[in-house]
């Protein structure tokens, strides 16, 4: 991290924004790669390590398969790495959001995985503050740090942020919601980080007829988000060889390409993927199906009502996507 963080940087226990201070600091350039911070007020303190300030105690953390599954596929969804557009294409379609209008923005990644997205607003202009609960944060940090300072990494729980209120231009939560306990509360709870006029997009699991089409999936989920992550990797890999190819096949047949829902494999066929690239995301997707404790599905009717209680405006939705920008003070 950067000194430039500690002023976003807030202690995520105590009310009002109480910055906390820093200490044993080691440094490579102006990166502190290792040191403490200690709130003022409560006197609780939290490390930094590998250049990431770490608010998560080990009981918090409920995403140890998205460690596994960062680590272990980190890069496969990164444009930049793997030679294709789809996270550029897919960002900009889920948020709404102009390239122009990025630049220069301070952005909150809620919930950043391995980065794909943080990777996206930063090659765009934005500068980024990337915060997941799980161990992928050090993936992030990895895969972001080719943008330098315009990427901060931050471990930390989204029911317990550690930044400031009123501090972000813009928030994503991408594909996230639906892996917490209690995907209201955070949806609840995002909004005050953001500046007045800032713009806020969710994107999440619909409750949707796709549900009532994977009967074998949600078998499967009565036991694997109790496997370890090692068994939940060899099933994938296991349903994923038997179900890949039919999957292929499907997918260039128009009128039954549909069936491939049904399938107990999250397959992914793009034209911009090679066949290997095919075969890992689907993989990786497949894993990501399986291994979450929770999957936790929602209506973005019921979304966009709990954006309105909030007071938001311009809040408009449709299945798996919410928007809505924090209004500005009368006067």
């Amino acid at each position: 991290m950067r000194p430039a963080l500690l002023d976003i940087l807030v202690c995520p226990d105590c009310p009002g924004d109480i910055r906390p201070a820093l200490s044993a600091v080691e440094r490579e350039g102006d990166d502190i790669v290792t040191g403490g911070l200690t709130c003022p007020a409560c006197e609780r303190s939290w490390p930094i390590r590998d250049g990431i300030p770490r608010f998560v105690d080990d009981a918090e953390d409920y995403g140890g398969n998205f460690a596994h599954e960062w680590q272990r596929w980190g890069r496969v969804q990164i444009d930049r790495f793997s030679q294709h557009r789809l996270s550029t294409t897919r960002f900009l379609a889920d948020s709404r959001w102009d390239p122009e209008w990025l630049r220069g923005k301070l952005i909150l990644d809620a919930g950043c995985g391995a980065g794909r997205f943080s990777d996206v607003a930063a090659t765009l202009g934005a500068r980024v503050i990337a915060v997941d609960l799980s161990g992928a944060v050090s993936a992030a940090k990895a895969n972001t740090r080719d943008h330098g300072e315009a990427v901060e990494v931050v471990q930390a729980s989204l029911f317990r942020l550690p930044l400031r209120a009123d501090a972000f231009d813009g928030i994503f939560c991408m594909g996230v919601i639906q892996h917490t306990p209690d995907p209201a509360r955070i949806m609840q709870r995002l909004p005050a980080h953001l500046k007045a006029g800032g713009r806020l997009v969710y994107n999440f699991y619909e409750t949707d007829w796709r549900t009532r089409l994977q009967p074998i999936k949600y078998a499967l989920r009565l036991v694997t988000p109790y496997l370890s992550n090692a068994a939940n990797e060899r099933l994938s890999l296991t349903l994923v060889l038997a179900f890949f190819p039919l999957s292929w096949l499907l997918s260039h047949v128009r009128f039954v390409r549909i069936i491939n829902v049904m399938l107990p494999i999250c397959a992914v066929h793009n034209r911009e993927l090679t066949m290997a690239q095919q075969f890992r995301w689907t993989l990786l997707d497949t894993f990501d199906w399986y291994s979450p404790r929770y999957e936790i599905r929602q209506s973005h009717q019921r979304i966009a009502a709990l954006l309105r209680e909030l007071g938001l405006a311009q809040v408009e939705s449709r299945p798996g996507l919410a928007w809505a920008i924090k209004p500005l003070p009368r006067g």
